[in-house]
């Protein structure tokens, strides 16, 4: 029987190839976007239903749901949707920092909230949620964003407790960087002059030359698959080599021991 998977954020980066690799696996996709008017690519594929949704609109997200459940049969459910806010805490507005809860967290908690009785009605199901290495580890300028996907983490694990009793499956990936255009179309920031040697210490991390070796997009959809279809009861999937190394470290030498490391990079 055909499966089908709702993915958010499926305009571009991740979300799209992840969209591309299921569609080529034989699923049907629902992908959701703010601006499906400006979709060229999805909506040529057989068995893709492109649908309109800002996750930070909570009667949006509610209508669409009540929708898709409706006239579809679902199998899992990939919250995607989201951004990174980058910068020092003090140059934030609360526009900003809310704007940034309500995409990565709040998004993330409404569908979650939003499928959850259908799956426990079904008896079935697999929620995927992508978090980040920075939601496992905090890095200097990524507070907010850390916050969301730490909460993100957390919830997950919760609820994959709260939900097993009812056969339903709650995952986490947690990619390091990929080669998107996550760095330009999906970045948010602020600066601040008492931060800039910080800063520029950090920009390194994002140079042409860093992001050459970060994971393709192809190859983390490649882990979402994996998690959608491995059937094993498991929480975390660590996605991407330096998502790895930084994991591997804190499980080998102790968070504190991590902790100074990354800390004595950044004082000057």
């Amino acid at each position: 029987m055909q499966k089908t998977i709702f993915i958010t954020g499926a305009s571009s980066g991740l979300g799209k190839t992840t969209a591309k690799l299921f569609q080529s696996k034989g699923w049907n996709v629902i992908a959701t976007m703010r601006n499906p008017q400006t979709e060229t690519e999805l909506t040529q594929l057989e068995n893709v239903t492109v649908l309109k949704l800002d996750v930070t609109n909570p009667q949006e997200l509610k209508e669409t749901i009540d929708y898709i459940l409706t006239h579809y049969e679902i199998d899992v459910v990939l919250n995607n949707a989201g951004y990174g806010l980058i910068g020092p805490l003090e140059a934030f507005t609360d526009e900003q920092i809310k704007m940034q809860i309500e995409t990565n967290l709040m998004g993330v908690i409404r569908i979650t909230k939003g499928f959850t009785p259908y799956f426990r009605e079904k008896k079935d199901g697999v929620l995927i949620n992508i978090t980040s290495s920075f939601g496992l580890i905090g890095f200097p300028t990524c507070s907010v964003y850390s916050a969301t996907k730490f909460a993100v983490d957390g919830f997950s694990e919760s609820m994959g407790y709260e939900l097993a009793q009812f056969g339903i499956k709650v995952k986490i990936v947690a990619p390091g960087g990929i080669q998107t255009d996550f760095a330009g179309r999906s970045l948010d920031g602020a600066a601040h002059e008492a931060y800039g040697q910080l800063v520029a210490k950090v920009s390194e991390g994002y140079s042409p030359e860093q992001i050459s070796n970060y994971s393709k997009p192809e190859d983390i959809a490649r882990v979402i698959y994996e998690a959608a279809t491995d059937g094993k009861d498991q929480l975390r999937y660590i996605a991407g080599k330096d998502a790895h190394a930084l994991y591997d470290e804190r499980a080998e030498t102790g968070a504190e021991a991590q902790v100074q490391r990354i800390k004595s990079d950044f004082v000057f």
